[in-house]
């Protein structure tokens, strides 16, 4: 009787101390998850939404979010290359002229009666050698990102303007481009799958994924998130820390050209001096809101995702309740304001 008795413990503890430390894990992974920034994100733009469902009605219906969607594209696929060079301790405050610049030189292009796959591989190599400019020079260089692609903001600008001598830029059938070309080039803009879901906001969802599979699925993206942490434990551990970081550059200026053409095919007719002015802010805010760290070392592509959303999601808000245009810029702002300094506190409080 004393054997049963001893028997039947011996089973009983290991399956209470299973159900123990699954309980533990459970609810570590929980702590885990509400503790992550993108959690706290989430929670504000989901009830954000139900505001804006309460107060404007329209907000909720699906043509509406479909164009939130649309609007929000074209900022998601630069704020995830922005989401890279944040995380390298970098920035890039060029965004904005490169986004322009490739659009109109795109443009142009098919003006000029070239093709659309070589006036696009054209406009997003622009970009490209533009982003690898302004790697070199912030690693290399030993200039500062923030002065290197201040200066390089102008730069490009005054290229834009120079090219174009300052006059619009309109793709039509009175321009001379191929009436087949445009078609084709006005489908990536203004385009929708199964006349629904906009063209624009499948690219998003593309790049979105893949950026996500390269920074969290790959050895490049350890490396990015190894640089932003410590660059000088990265270089001991054998990373090239300063290709690392103009490669996060390069994809940055390849997203901002693709960003650019894609707003010129929605929108055919831009201006050097006018378009993607500004931007580079909206890209910062993005990022930093959905979780990207000045710092470095820290940020996921689902939470520069959420962090655009947060963004359309209050512009289209702002626009459905009448809010005056001057009176949007001031929230814009104080919300850039309360991400960054979001972002600090929660950095020092972090290094104590």
């Amino acid at each position: 009787m004393l054997g049963e008795e001893y028997q039947t413990m011996t089973e009983q503890v290991p399956a209470t101390s299973v159900k123990t430390e699954e309980q533990s894990g459970f609810s570590d992974r929980m702590r885990k998850i509400l503790s992550a920034r993108e959690t706290g994100v989430f929670i504000a733009l989901i009830l954000m939404c139900l505001i804006l469902w309460q107060t404007t009605p329209s907000f909720m219906t699906v043509r509406n979010l479909l164009n939130v969607g649309r609007q929000i594209s074209l900022l998601g696929i630069m704020a995830v290359g922005m989401t890279f060079v944040l995380i390298a301790r970098e920035v890039d405050l060029s965004v904005g002229s490169i986004y322009a610049f490739c659009g109109l030189i795109t443009g142009m292009l098919l003006v000029g009666g070239w093709n659309l796959p070589i006036s696009l591989a054209i406009g997003l190599l622009a970009g490209s050698v533009i982003g690898f400019i302004n790697g070199f020079f912030s690693t290399y260089g030993m200039l500062p990102s923030f002065i290197t692609t201040l200066g390089m903001m102008s730069v490009i600008r005054g290229a834009a303007l120079v090219i174009t001598n300052g006059q619009p830029v309109t793709i039509n059938d009175s321009s001379g481009a191929d009436p087949a070309t445009l078609e084709a080039f006005y489908y990536l803009g203004q385009g929708r799958i199964f006349d629904l879901i906009p063209m624009q906001l499948i690219f998003f969802i593309i790049v979105s994924i893949v950026g996500w599979f390269v920074l969290s699925r790959t050895v490049f993206g350890f490396k990015v998130y190894a640089v932003g942490g410590s660059p000088k434990a990265a270089r001991v551990s054998g990373i090239k820390v300063y290709n690392v970081k103009i490669w996060t550059f390069i994809i940055m200026g390849f997203l901002s050209a693709l960003a650019g053409i894609l707003s010129l095919a929605f929108l055919p007719s831009g201006q050097a001096g006018r378009t993607g002015v500004g931007l580079e802010l909206d890209v910062i805010a993005a990022a930093i809101v959905g979780g990207a760290s000045l710092g470095g070392g820290e940020g996921t592509i689902p939470g520069t995702i959420l962090g655009v959303f947060i963004i359309g999601v209050l512009r289209n808000g702002l626009v459905l309740l009448g809010i005056s245009p001057f009176w949007q810029e001031v929230v814009i702002g104080s919300i850039i304001i309360l991400a960054v300094g979001i972002d600090k506190w929660t950095s020092s409080r972090r290094g104590r």
